[in-house]
């Protein structure tokens, strides 16, 4: 059965709304005035709310502001009953949040049709409200398996690395991981899958999956090249999947302080070498992203690491930020906050990106965003 509050002043409209919609089954709550009806309505939480417009202590726009800005009342059908009829009139209401009018003097059918009309509505917004929880308990949950896929910080006693994940949604596109190919080669990679939400995360755990337990075939984990060329072939776009990914790859071997890499159209990693100004390299391989086109070749690079070094791989939705004034932060910008930064004792990716994050006009990266801080020892 459902519940209707009627919030009236005037006691024979009381009357007859409520013998009216009794006699059609509906369970009926009266208040007299607008204070009255707010009360009532947080403490039945109603299907449908009838109004009237004109009232003491609260008028019926006051009292429609307030259900509506109310979360437990979101779903309540809100009728303005007036006698007012002018455009001006009915745009006051919809702006105050009313969901439909009945004029004065009021017509019982068209009352009766439009308190079964309103009672639909706000069942169907009750479903949708109830499969959105449900959908957002899913994405937590599967936000929580990604949090467990990727890999804590590592402190070694030949390199340490940091790392900082900021999805623009609660599942994002950008995944990263680093694991030894034996006691001597470190492999570190950071992706980024084109778009956001679960159909950018879902590729993107899949490739961190497949290089994890080394399941691609006929692929040197030694060369980052070779590796490109094999994520190439076995993630290539098709009419049912148009996802790409940009990563940068690359193979530390601790003995002889050597880096080989490779990148498909990711942003440069910055290597900063100790000195008093922090000179800068940027490492990046020319190469197309992943799955864009077949036969692609990837190419290898390689330099020495200076002991104290840093390196940071980053996805480009930590520069790629829109300011204020249409002007961009943009990769030379944050260079030069990551030479500062690297000068700085206590060094911590959180408050780097949070002086990021107060550029954004928004202080919210419209990107996912991920950074890996790889210190040398």
């Amino acid at each position: 059965m459902a519940q209707i509050l009627i919030i009236d002043d005037d006691f024979t409209t009381q009357l007859l709304l409520e013998r009216t919609l009794s006699m059609q089954g509906y369970d009926i709550t009266l208040a007299s005035d607008g204070e009255e009806g707010l009360i009532k309505a947080k403490t039945i939480r109603p299907a449908l709310i009838i109004c009237d417009w004109i009232m003491p202590r609260k008028n019926g726009l006051e009292v429609c502001s307030q259900i509506k800005s109310t979360p437990e009342l979101s779903t309540t059908f809100f009728i303005l009953l007036t006698s007012l009829d002018s455009v001006e009139d009915r745009v006051k209401g919809l702006d105050a949040g009313a969901d439909d009018f009945l004029c004065k003097p009021i017509e019982m059918n068209e009352l009766k049709a439009r308190v079964r009309a309103g009672l639909r509505l706000h069942q169907l917004s009750k479903d949708l409200q109830i499969q959105k929880q449900l959908l957002e308990a899913e994405l937590a949950e599967a936000a929580e398996y990604v949090s467990t896929i990727l890999p804590e910080p590592l402190h070694h006693p030949s390199l340490s690395i940091d790392v900082c994940f900021i999805p623009s949604r609660q599942l994002g596109g950008d995944s990263f991981d680093y694991f030894w190919l034996d006691d001597r080669h470190l492999v570190f990679y950071l992706l980024d899958v084109s778009g956001h939400g679960l159909r950018a995360s879902l590729p993107s755990l899949a490739v961190v999956n497949l290089l994890r337990s080394r399941g691609l075939s006929n692929v040197d984990y030694y060369q980052p090249d070779s590796v490109l060329k094999g994520l190439n072939q076995a993630f290539q776009m098709s009419d049912r999947n148009d996802k790409y990914f940009t990563i940068w790859y690359g193979v530390y071997d601790r003995q002889n302080r050597s880096l080989t890499y490779s990148s498909a159209g990711h942003p440069p990693a910055i290597l900063l070498t100790p000195s008093l100004r922090a000179t800068e390299q940027r490492l990046k391989t020319p190469g197309v992203p992943v799955g864009m086109f077949p036969n692609i070749q990837y190419v290898n690079a390689s330099c020495q690491i200076e002991a104290h070094s840093s390196l940071y791989i980053f996805s480009d939705g930590i520069y790629e930020v829109e300011q204020q004034f249409n002007s961009h932060w943009g990769l030379d910008r944050l260079i030069n906050l990551l030479k500062k930064y690297q000068q700085t004792p206590e060094r911590d990716l959180k408050r780097l990106l949070q002086y990021v994050r107060s550029w954004h006009p928004n202080f919210q990266f419209e990107d996912d965003l991920s950074i890996l801080q790889i210190d040398f020892s």
